[in-house]
């Protein structure tokens, strides 16, 4: 059975920012965190070695894999910061037209700094995507 890599633990979300090693990024990586945690009213965690997440949805799929993610996060990569948002989301598109400078992956959206982006436009992304993953995987009480 296949085993996931990211999942939720609990190492430190600000010894991790504190590591990076651009004084900038860590700078918006600690903005980022203000942002997040005050949109979603979700504590940050650790996902994996890199990734800060936001609440946590249980997702099955048709094939029968199955397991947990975060809702919403982000991580301070060497590159650019990624954003993660829902897969599948059409109104993410809309938003994004208004977001500033990106580009996109299949689950991320890629920014080189929050400069660059309406922080406006990511508190609606942030919040569109809870809503979509809590109604596409509701959750269940057995």
């Amino acid at each position: 059975m296949y085993e996931l890599k990211t999942k939720e633990n609990d190492k430190s979300v600000l010894a991790f920012i504190e590591k990076v090693d651009s004084k900038t990024k860590q700078e918006d990586a600690f903005r980022l965190l203000d942002i997040f945690t005050e949109t979603t009213g979700y504590q940050a965690k650790m996902w994996g070695e890199s990734i800060i997440g936001f609440g946590t949805y249980h997702y099955k799929y048709k094939s029968g894999h199955e397991g947990d993610a975060p809702l919403v996060g982000f991580s301070p990569r060497k590159a650019k910061i990624s954003l993660y948002f829902a897969t599948g989301d059409t109104l993410r598109e809309d938003l994004l037209k208004d977001f500033g400078k990106h580009t996109t992956g299949k689950a991320c959206v890629y920014i080189n700094k929050v400069a660059d982006i309406d922080v406006d436009v990511l508190k609606a992304l942030i919040t569109q995507s809870v809503t979509f993953l809590n109604e596409t995987y509701p959750k269940n009480k057995a």
